[in-house]
């Protein structure tokens, strides 16, 4: 997996650096245009990105005008994120390079492949989650 890993991310860190982005940049922009007005905490933990490192994302992309943040309605200590116009703009330009990245990476591969692929990929991330709740790794 480490040696996949270290095969995959560059070549993503440079499609996203084309669009000015980077890994948590794009996926936070892509949880706020798919789920917009979602408290910050919330998207904070969909993408397992600790509080204090997020703040500093979220800065980033409001400061690119690429989203903004509001008190949210139902919780004024909350804030609420939006996708900009650009933000959905550039989301939608950055996801179809993506997608062609991640469809030529699987190329090949047949669809009980793919879903064994994606089950034995599950099965990984439940064990690491159980695996932090236990022993905090």
């Amino acid at each position: 997996m480490w040696r996949t890993n270290r095969a995959i991310v560059p070549r993503l860190n440079a499609v996203l650096a084309d669009h000015g982005l980077r890994r948590t940049t794009f996926a936070t922009l892509a949880v706020v245009v798919e789920n917009p007005g979602l408290h910050q905490g919330a998207v904070a933990e969909a993408l397992a990105i600790e509080r204090p490192n997020f703040v500093q994302i979220v800065d980033e992309l409001e400061k690119a005008n690429l989203l903004s943040r509001e008190r949210a309605p139902d919780d004024k200590r909350a804030y609420a994120l939006k996708p900009t116009q650009a933000g959905v703009q550039l989301y939608r330009r950055t996801h179809r390079e993506v997608r062609k990245y991640d469809e030529a990476l699987i190329d090949g591969l047949s669809k009980s492949e793919l879903d064994t692929l994606d089950r034995v990929l599950g099965v990984i991330t439940a064990n690491m989650e159980m695996m932090e709740a236990e022993d905090g790794y």
